[in-house]
């Protein structure tokens, strides 16, 4: 349990110690000598307040031990004289946080101070009290409870190096992965896109050289290819850690255009004005656009398709609405790129809608949460 977090355990100890020691001065209470009048009930209230500070022991272990100590010895003081179980608690409380030299001073001030206030209300001696004062606390029960603490507090950092270990070593390994598949996709993909993109460059250099009127599929061509190894580059930078963090929505009217001449009736539609998009969900954002724009022109052939981006409170909502086939059938197969909205849009905490549309056509809808983290 977290040292900050109040748990039933802490209910339990602030509540139980009061109730046993209230208790127990009962049982002596019937065969011993009353406690005063005027005493009992101030006694009675100090040893439940230093009963009940024992609640804020995790978050604060060096205030309840100043607090249960200064109520336990004026309790003692009032005549209540009972063990001093709640400073027990406060020791072990207070070491276990790490404080372990305030724990030993305490200690020592109420091991010197408590004979003083069973004195004052007594008529014995001094070395009376001193004897009493062993009944009340005793410095076995302080070196038991600290050693407690000092236990369970190294238990507890062992835990929590071996979580970091652990930690660093996913962490490692991770990387380790993304350097393996950066060279593989750099090995793999880097020659042939540039081959691509090379050729339907210099075939339209040529055309344009001729004079001839150059094709718009080598332009889609020359323009995709260009486009495929910026993104492999930003894919490649991201995987090692060291690239620019990819497109945001500002980029979103580019891929409409890249529809456009295409050959698509490509609009886009932006509605409100929210605050300052995080870059992460305005990287999704794009990637949705993106890839849903790539699945139209693929797969649907679709002669429009319209993009909406509304920014709504505490909301950021992408729909990408085509009139292909997809409806006329049975529904698409999910195949990677859908999957791979899906898990950006789950990894933001938002919602993805991708379906057939009564009418004909498909509709890609996703909502992103932009406000505070869900």
């Amino acid at each position: 349990m977290s040292r900050g977090r109040l748990g039933p355990g802490d209910a339990v100890v602030a509540l139980g110690v009061p109730a046993a020691l209230l208790a127990t001065l009962l049982v002596t209470a019937l065969s011993g000598p009353p406690v005063p009048p005027g005493r009992g009930v101030p006694g009675y209230a100090l040893l439940a307040l230093a009963g009940l500070a024992l609640l804020a022991h995790r978050r604060a272990p060096v205030a309840v031990l100043a607090a249960t100590a200064a109520c336990t010895l004026g309790s003692q003081a009032l005549g209540v004289a009972v063990p001093a179980v709640a400073v027990v608690v406060a020791v072990y409380a207070a070491v276990r946080a790490g404080h372990r030299l305030l724990a030993v001073v305490a200690a020592a001030v109420v091991l010197v101070a408590l004979p003083l206030a069973l004195a004052a209300t007594s008529d014995g001696t001094l070395g009376e009290a001193v004897a009493r004062s062993r009944e009340v606390l005793q410095v076995a029960w302080l070196v038991a409870a600290g050693a407690a603490g000092e236990a369970l507090r190294q238990a507890e950092r062992r835990a929590d190096e071996a979580e970091r270990t652990r930690e660093a070593t996913a962490r490692r390994r991770a990387d380790e992965e993304r350097l393996r598949i950066a060279r593989e996709l750099h090995d793999s993909l880097t020659h042939q896109i540039s081959v691509i993109k090379l050729q339907a460059e210099v075939a339209v250099h040529l055309a344009a050289k001729r004079g001839e009127t150059v094709p718009e599929a080598l332009l889609v061509i020359r323009d995709a290819g260009r486009e495929a190894a910026r993104e492999l580059r930003t894919t490649l930078g991201a995987l090692r850690e060291d690239g620019d963090p990819g497109h945001g929505l500002d980029a979103v009217p580019g891929l409409v255009e890249g529809a456009r001449r295409s050959g698509l009736d490509a609009t886009l539609t932006v509605e409100g004005a929210g605050p300052d998009v995080p870059a992460a969900v305005g990287r999704t954002a794009y990637r949705i656009v993106q890839e849903s724009l790539t699945n139209v022109a693929r797969h649907a052939a679709a002669r429009t398709v319209s993009v909406r981006i509304d920014h709504r409170p505490g909301a950021l909502v992408i729909r990408v609405d085509d009139d292909g086939r997809a409806g006329d059938g049975d529904p698409p197969v999910p195949g990677l790129g859908l999957l791979g909205m899906r898990e950006r849009v789950a990894a933001l905490g938002g919602s993805l809608r991708a379906a057939p549309r009564s009418g004909g056509g498909f509709t890609v809808q996703a909502e992103l949460p932009v406000g505070p983290a869900r």
